[in-house]
């Protein structure tokens, strides 16, 4: 019985490791083909300057969104996973502990400054801001484009279909975290930001696995990203920094209790382990893979020769 019991499950695991795997590259994909489009055809539209306007701007940030969703969708259909279950309901307690996370995370971009700043001493110089006017009114169409559609999505593909698929497929908690978070650092292409998206995409992995459910980590991913957005509205990057370090103190100590909370008093999901079958999620995952590390390498060399 328990021959025929491995000899199933083999097939699912594989099964269910490929497809995330495959939901990866895809996203990428669509994402770079879809995003090279649209910005092609803005510019075209809008002339000489356009990448100064806020259209071009949004639909820098729209496009990539659209094709994380495109691949969503295509993942679901071919799963055929209801609605229900992709989004699963969790315990009510992991929505206040979410917002503390997002609270938390902001003590990490303060050392994330140091990154950049060992960045700039080696020559590198960051990428210009390519906010929208996020100033009175403005700010409203921000958090939707910029907070809640990349919450939504982003969390959706590795949080649901890359974390769950790698759970499923026998991966230990420890390295289910670690590489899905590396991956969410590698997604996004930013050599500036890797740190506090790699910290970021582990927490949020991390408070998945405790919850069983995405719907916290899309809030703490909304939270996180609206708050940042309505203190850039409200000017807060022109306080001097020696005024913010209470606030990143109080934040690293929110952080740091939550983050014991869930590891120590928290056993949810819980799964020792390495990375069973970890060669047909990174075959079906390559060309993403690939394609996200060319995109970084390019702009960590463009800073570079700026």
């Amino acid at each position: 019985m328990s021959n025929q019991t491995q000899t199933t499950e083999a097939p699912n695991r594989r099964s269910v490791l490929s497809e995330s795997g495959l939901a990866f590259s895809l996203a990428e994909v669509i994402l770079l083909i879809l995003s090279t489009v649209a910005l092609l055809v803005t510019g075209a539209i809008l002339g000489e300057n356009a990448a100064e306007s806020d259209v071009y701007k949004y639909v820098g940030y729209l496009a990539p969104q659209l094709g994380i969703a495109a691949a969503c969708l295509i993942f679901f259909r071919r799963e055929k996973m209801p609605f229900k279950e992709a989004y699963a309901p969790c315990k009510w307690y992991y929505f206040p502990i979410a917002l503390l996370v997002a609270f938390g995370l902001f003590s990490l971009s303060e050392v994330n400054g140091y990154w950049i700043d060992f960045l700039i001493g080696c020559g590198y110089r960051p990428s210009d801001a390519t906010l929208p006017n996020v100033t009175g009114w403005g700010l409203l169409p921000a958090i939707l484009v910029i907070a809640l559609l990349p919450a939504v999505f982003e969390e959706t593909l590795f949080r649901r279909i890359q974390l769950h698929g790698m759970q499923r497929g026998g991966w230990g908690t420890a390295p289910v975290i670690f590489i899905s978070g590396a991956l969410f650092s590698l997604f996004h292409g930013s050599p500036e930001q890797t740190l506090y998206q790699f910290a970021c995409g582990c927490v949020y992995a991390l408070l998945a696995i405790r919850s069983g459910s995405v719907l916290p980590t899309v809030l703490a991913h909304f939270a996180n990203n609206a708050v940042i957005l309505a203190l850039t509205s409200a000017g807060y990057e022109d306080i001097p920094s020696s005024a913010k370090l209470p606030f990143y103190l109080v934040a690293g100590m929110v952080l740091a209790s939550v983050l014991i909370f869930l590891i120590f008093f928290q056993k949810n999901g819980n799964r020792r382990g390495g990375v069973k079958g970890g060669g047909k999620y990174f075959a079906a995952a390559f060309a993403g893979i690939v394609l996200c590390a060319v995109q970084w390498i390019f702009v960590l060399v463009q800073g570079f020769l700026k």
